[in-house]
């Protein structure tokens, strides 16, 4: 019988009151991973009430204790990388070596984080009056509703509470990141888990008024929706929605790098990252070798459960995530694009118990073409060829999302055009599209985002208010911009 996890509210792990459970099974094998109590809004309510009742002190804690507490939390996924990315591969497929690189960006991320508890910088600033002293500090917000675990970390150091509401397809992941924070030791109240769907247990966050602060992961569909209605609230989001990246390919490019590069964009995880390249934009010159040498290396990649080390792509998610795939591969052909290699469910032997889809690349597309503008989310990638830089920029430029984007060029004058004219929140040069590092800001622009940026200092801007002191010890009343005439 497969494990029962359970809520964590108030420093205890508790069933739902609604004594429901939901399972999570392998889409590699179909094999159950383990079985979750279904949460209600009564949950959420209890959870909230426990963050807001421990925010009280903790947002006293000196931070540089929060700080050591992250740090010991860090030093525990660490020491339980393996474990954590065996688990994540069971429960999402992607292949071992993937999920040990998404640990370890947690690992990353805990220990920068623990590391702010010494710095979150203020500012000082001269005054225009005598006997003046003027600063600004950071405050924390309050209870802060996490729908993905990992923006937990500036959340907490930055001294708010929080509520966890994980996918329903990986809760495993944040149920053992919790139990690390609770391991580490932190305050009763501090961090609190709610396992459900989004329509219980979202939909009641985003709604609770004692909940200033959201931080969303998800499409951009949903992500509009929930700030709109957060909007009505006054509340502050924090949206990581939909991405169609693209990696540009020009005619000087070096192209067996850009063939790994894109490899290792287009297919890690499936294709199932908001950072994936499915969008080649290939100078014309470099069309057809660069078609060939993609072809070739696709075709040849292994399908299989992701905890075998060598396997190369592992299943999709779900099943309704398989069909979503699927159908784009008719839409790209209805198009005109194309089918250069896969295109097909993969039902053969043990992966017919899986969601498998090959490989997928279309050759000769427009840039107007469906599957060159809308979010595909899987091992799917679309070649749109131009005859210029200038076509290039314009075709990375013309989808309403900006995450990320990439240039395979040797001339640096063509890589500082493309760092001054795309308009994405991330860019690589002679690199993929995939391998942010945690101490940049995180995020994009257009219909990926918000504006708000994760990881990072920035993350911090997000998760604080900004308060501005001036301290006169004139002993008189001082009339700023009027007395310093």
């Amino acid at each position: 019988m497969a494990d029962l996890y359970r809520n964590y509210i108030d420093g205890r792990w508790v069933e739902s009151e609604s004594g429901q459970t939901f399972e999570r099974r392998n889409p590699a094998t179909g094999d159950l991973v383990a079985t979750y109590t279904k949460s209600t809004p009564k949950d959420v309510e209890a959870a909230v009430a426990a963050a807001n009742k421990a925010f009280k002190s903790w947002r006293l804690y000196p931070a540089p204790k929060r700080g050591e507490l992250l740090f010991k939390a860090a030093q525990l996924l660490l020491e339980r990388k393996e474990q954590l990315a065996r688990e994540m591969t069971e429960e999402m497929g992607k292949v071992i070596n993937e999920a040990r690189g998404d640990v370890q960006e947690a690992i990353d991320m805990t220990f920068y984080m623990a590391g702010e508890g010494r710095r979150m910088y203020g500012q000082t600033t001269p005054s225009e009056l005598q006997n003046k002293f003027n600063m600004s500090v950071r405050k924390p917000f309050g209870v802060c509703g996490i729908i993905t675990p990992w923006k937990s970390m500036p959340a907490i150091m930055t001294g708010n509470t929080v509520v966890v509401k994980p996918a329903t397809y990986t809760p495993r992941s944040a149920v053992r990141f919790v139990e690390i924070l609770e391991e580490a030791g932190l305050p009763t109240g501090v961090v609190n888990l709610v396992l459900g769907g989004g329509t219980d247990v979202g939909n009641a966050l985003v709604e609770h008024p004692d909940v200033p602060l959201l931080g969303f992961t998800g499409s951009t569909e949903t992500g509009s929706e929930v700030a709109t209605r957060a909007a009505r609230l006054n509340k502050r989001v924090s949206l990581e929605m939909g991405g169609k990246n693209a990696v540009i390919v020009m005619d000087d490019a070096n192209l067996d790098l850009a063939t790994d590069g894109i490899l290792w964009s287009a297919f890690g995880t499936s294709g199932q990252r908001c950072t994936a390249a499915s969008r080649v934009i290939v100078h014309r010159k470099a069309q057809r070798e660069l078609v060939d040498r993609l072809v070739s290396r696709a075709g040849g990649m292994r399908l299989g459960n992701g905890l075998d080390e060598t396997v190369d792509i592992g299943p999709v998610v779900s099943e309704s995530q398989l069909n979503v795939i699927h159908d784009f591969i008719g839409v790209g052909q209805r198009e005109g694009a194309r089918l250069a290699v896969g295109g097909s469910v993969v039902r053969d032997g043990e992966l017919s118990r899986g969601y498998f889809h090959q490989p997928t690349i279309f050759d000769n597309a427009r840039p107007d073409m469906r599957v060159a503008q809308e979010e595909i989310f899987g091992p799917v990638t679309t070649l749109i060829p131009v005859d210029s830089l200038d076509e290039a920029i314009d075709v990375a430029n013309g989808v309403k999302y900006g995450l990320s984007a990439s240039i395979f060029t040797q001339d640096i004058n063509r890589a500082f055009r493309a760092m001054q004219d795309i308009y994405t929140g991330i860019l690589y040069i002679n690199a993929g599209t995939t391998g942010a590092e945690i101490h940049l800001p995180f995020g994009g622009t257009k219909a990926t985002g918000n504006g708000h940026r994760e990881a990072g200092t920035a993350s911090l801007d997000f998760f604080t208010e900004w308060q501005s002191i001036y301290v006169d010890f004139s002993g008189k009343l001082q009339r700023a911009q009027i007395d310093n005439q």
